[in-house]
Parts: structure tokens; sequence; C-alpha cells
């Protein structure tokens, strides 16, 4: 792969602007603070473009992908699109020779996720997913306390969850089809968290979802992502992980991960972190301020890696890990029985 002399000769784009969340902007900013030079915008609703041009001063704007690979020098295009999308628009333009990073989750099935792999090989170029909140400081302190420090003896298993009751809302997010479904959004995350505590192999993932309580009511019907999914997955080590998303439960649960290992239970929330221990025959329960996200890290790391030849944190392998265990759940409830992991 081609090494850059510094950071300026990346030239990036993106495709996909503006929106609920401003993401095209902010991921231009943030490919800017590494060093990196924003030269491009694909995007179809032309309000946007002209916002993006607002935003960059000169950027080429395109309204097709195709026409951006045509026209633009850009070498690394991050794709800011729909879940459903990724794969077709990753291949597309690794195949034109382009460095891609998606939004995430990096694709829906692992098969899609297997393919961008395999073109991205083909043209020596990289593919990766913005985990950027592989950086967040709540999972940055727990792997300190958990991996290094040891505080809660050897893991045994990790509870992750979020969610409550209510109606979601009409737009692309809700429809299984375009986003995988309910465990696509947080789940992603919060599985990419695990799974920097737990490095063993899996073995088997089962996943079992509730359908059709509030799909009447929204604009997708049938379409409608699960009122709620459950997934299990069993590890090599004897370790397990569960992961459960859903808008019916009426009792929310402590934390979004719940860790716990011989010695002691770790729960990390938003703001805090929680350790539970037993020493001494005493119960000892302490509170700990989260440190603060350090999400830059993501380009940072990006950039050193197509400028000096650095170890790439998020590859495309380590971002197939959390969507291979989505896909397996998905046919695991379909076929009511547990599927073993495939690795390639």
């Amino acid at each position: 792969m081609k090494n850059y002399a510094s950071a300026s000769e990346i030239t990036v784009g993106v495709v996909g602007y503006g929106g609920a969340f401003n993401m095209g902007r902010q991921h231009l900013r943030q490919m800017q603070s590494a060093g990196m030079t924003p030269i491009a915008v694909a995007e179809v609703d032309p309000a946007r473009l002209a916002v993006a041009a607002e935003d960059f001063p000169g950027i080429e704007t395109y309204s097709t992908v195709e026409e951006m690979l045509e026209k633009s020098g850009v070498n690394l295009i991050v794709l800011i699109t729909p879940h459903n999308t990724h794969a077709p628009l990753a291949i597309q333009c690794l195949k034109a020779g382009r460095h891609v990073v998606c939004e995430k989750p990096l694709a829906i099935t692992t098969a899609e996720v297997d393919a961008m792999i395999a073109a991205a090989n083909e043209s020596d170029v990289m593919v990766s997913a913005y985990h950027n909140r592989h950086w967040d400081g709540r999972i940055l302190q727990a792997v300190e306390l958990i991996k290094n420090q040891k505080v809660i003896g050897d893991v045994v298993r990790i509870e992750c969850h979020m969610g409550g009751y209510g109606k979601p809302g009409d737009w692309w997010r809700t429809s299984r089809t375009i986003s995988g479904g309910i465990l696509y959004d947080w789940g992603v995350h919060l599985l990419e968290y695990s799974l920097q505590l737990i490095e063993a192999p899996m073995t088997e993932v089962m996943g079992v979802q509730h359908l059709g309580f509030w799909a009447p009511k929204t604009a997708w019907k049938e379409d409608s992502n699960e009122d709620e999914g459950f997934v299990l997955v069993r590890f090599e080590g004897g370790q397990w992980l569960t992961l459960s998303i859903s808008s019916i439960d009426s009792k929310g649960k402590e934390g979004w991960l719940e860790i716990t290992g011989t010695e002691g239970t770790l729960v990390l929330d938003e703001r805090y972190s929680t350790l539970y221990q037993n020493k001494d025959g005493k119960f000892i329960t302490s509170r700990i301020p989260n440190p603060s996200d350090e999400g830059q890290r993501y380009y940072d790391n990006v950039r050193d890696y197509l400028v000096n030849g650095s170890e790439l944190i998020i590859t495309g392998e380590w971002a197939r890990r959390p969507i291979h265990i989505l896909d397996l759940a998905r046919q695991s409830s379909e076929a009511n029985r547990a599927i073993a992991t495939i690795y390639p």
C-alpha cells in the first residue's frame, strides 16, 4: 500500500452531508484536524451541498458517487449513508482504488463485510469502520481497570443493554431492510466496547427477537425494526456476552455494560462507572467519573497508518466481529437455534 509523505497529501471527501447530526461536517473537520485535506462532498440533496460549500469554501461538490470518482482526485472517501448502502458503495469506491471509511455499522451481513475486505485487498487500499467510540472515556477506563489492573479478576460475562419504552420514530433507522434492525445502531457500539475486553475467539451466537407490537403504528409497518432484540455470544475461553436493545422495556437497567468477573463487577454508564467489589469480607462500592472521550484518535490513527505505516486499530477484520454477531443473531432467531461462528 502506498504511504503518503505527509498527512496533507491525503485528500478526503464524504458521501452524504448534513442530516440531523451534521455528520459530513464532523468527519471532514476531524480529518482536517488530523492534517488531511478535505476536497470533495457527494450528496443527493442540493440544499445540503450548498451547506457543505459554505462550511468548506472551494470544496468540490457532486450529486453522485460516480461523478466524484470520475472527476475528483480524492484519496479517502467516508460513507455517511444508510446502512444497507455501505457495502455496494464501499466496493465501488474500493475498486476505484480509493481508501474507504464507513460510518458504523460497517455493513449489515458478514458476506457484505467479507466482500468489502476482499475488494480492499485486491486494490491494495484501506477499508475501516468509524468506530470512534473505541476511544470513549468509559471504555478506555474499563480496559485499564479490567485488563491492566485486574480489579474484577477474570472476566466471566458482559451484559450490554439499552432502551426503554416508546414508539420508534418514522425514519430510515427504524426500517429493518435499511438499518439491519434494532440491534444495529447502538448495539454495534456496545459490542465493540465488549470485544475490547474479551479477546478470545467467538464460538457460537444465539439470537431471539420480538416483533409486531410497534410495527402497525409505524410508517414502515411490517418492515419496522424489532420491538426487542437479544443476543448471546459464547467464547472459547468460557466467557459469554449478551446484548439487549429494546423499545418495550418498561423497567430500565443500570448502565450500558455490566462486566462481571471473579472478584467484582464494573458497570459502565454515560457519565460514571460503578465498581462493586468484595474485599476482606466487606462489600465495597466505588463510583468513578468517566474520563473525557478521545474520538479524534480514530482519524489520527488512520493518518498515522497511511503516512507512517503504523498499526491500523479499526481494520476491516476488527469491524467484522460485531457485524458477524448481529448477522448470526438474525439467522439464529429465524432458525430457532444457536449458530457457530465462521472465521475467514
